[in-house]
Parts: structure tokens; sequence; C-alpha cells
């Protein structure tokens, strides 16, 4: 079962998965985002962005609860850019101390809450940090909204070199494949709203409805039709 709430960190989710039975390989699409895990299984982990969807074993047993940052404010709570993480999962003691993460793994796991623990975690780093880069917001913002690159970077005051190098640090791809992700986003969202697959192309910038069908091809790795059937 899946469940997910509103994080007090500003654009934040926190989401938890528990599986009571073998539920087969699972797919998470590409978001543009970071997540903090905590796994029963596995302890803390840290999820990179993915360029792709990735397919996750769903064993019975395990539980999940994680916190999903929004684009672009990972890298100022694990510490290190973005592109480093790229299509990875991997233990929070790579990155971190192991006495510190073995610490905050026992926090976690005996939390009768432990999302608010990992919220908690994630907001004394960004405090320590200084917060996430301005830039990350009004970026993928624009990008969300369907705004050129070269637009983009005009309205940032940057050159598209270096909003190319900006977006590889903060979302770990540069800004077209960030596009291209949120955009596949936003089509998913009508989609499953029940809106025609012809309308969905139209209304999120794809040339046309086979533009759709083979960019949610390259992006999720199946049909439009079974996304939204899922």
């Amino acid at each position: 079962m899946y469940r997910e709430r509103t994080s007090g960190l500003a654009g934040a989710v926190v989401w938890t998965v528990t599986r009571t039975a073998d539920a087969g390989p699972g797919r998470v699409l590409p978001d543009g985002c970071m997540d903090l895990i905590w796994s029963s299984r596995s302890g803390l982990l840290v999820a990179g962005p993915d360029t792709v969807a990735q397919v996750v074993p769903r064993p019975a047993g395990d539980r999940y609860v994680g916190l999903r940052f929004p684009p672009g404010t990972g890298p100022a709570v694990f510490g290190l850019p973005a592109h480093a993480l790229r299509d990875q999962r991997v233990p929070l003691g790579a990155l971190w101390p192991g006495a510190e993460v073995a610490e905050l793994t026992e926090r976690v796991a005996s939390h009768d809450r432990p999302g608010r623990v990992l919220e908690a975690i994630a907001a004394a780093r960004l405090a320590a940090d200084g917060g996430p880069d301005p830039l990350a917001a009004p970026l993928a913002a624009g990008l969300a909204a369907g705004r050129e690159v070269a637009d983009a970077a005009d309205a940032l005051g940057l050159g598209t070199r270096q909003l190319h190098r900006r977006s590889l640090a903060l979302f770990g791809y540069g800004p077209k494949t960030l596009a291209r992700i949120l955009r596949l986003r936003r089509a998913l969202a009508l989609a499953r709203a029940g809106t025609p697959a012809a309308e969905v192309a139209a209304r999120t910038g794809y040339a046309d409805q086979a533009h759709l069908s083979r960019e949610v091809r390259s992006l999720a790795g199946v049909p439009l039709r079974q996304l939204v059937g899922a």
C-alpha cells in the first residue's frame, strides 16, 4: 500500500510503502527529484534523480518511508551534486560518516512516525547548508510550465552553457532532459484524470499523439495506457 502526505519542508512529500504480499516488480518513474529513504530491510538510502523508469522488486514484508525533495533541493541535503547520484540508489553511509548514519538509522527505525525523523534530518542539513540553491525553484517551475530552455536561461540571467552546468548540479541532468521529464509528469496527470491522449498531447506541448507515445515509451519503458491503468 502506498500513501503520501505533504511535508513540512517546502515542496517535499513524505511517502510510505508497506508490502503485505509479493506484488511483483514496481516501476518508479523519473520526476526530477531525489529521495531520502528508510527501508526496513536496508536502512537509510538515497535515491538519485532518474533519467528513465527504474524497475524495483516489491517483496512481501518490506516497509519503506521516504522523503521526496522538490527538484533541485536534494544536493543541499546530501552535500554533493545531483549528477553524482544520477540513476543510482546508494546507502546513506556511502555519503555521510558511518557513526552518524548508524545513529540516524536507529532514530528512524525506533520512532512511531519515521517520516517526521526524516524531515528533521533534512531540515537540519538544509539549515546548515543555507538552504537550496535559489535558482532551482524558478528554473524547474519555468520548465514545468513549458518554457523553452533559451527563454528560461534569459529569464534567470544566464547563458545556456551556464544553465546547463547549474542544471546538472541541481537536477542531475541538463535542462532539456529535465523539461522532458516534467512534461511527462504533466501528461500523466492529465491522462490519469481521464483526458484523451490526443488532447493530452496538445495541452502539454507534444507535436502529436505519436510524439507523446514515443516519449512515454522512452522515459517510462511502457505504453501510456499501461501507466494510466497502473
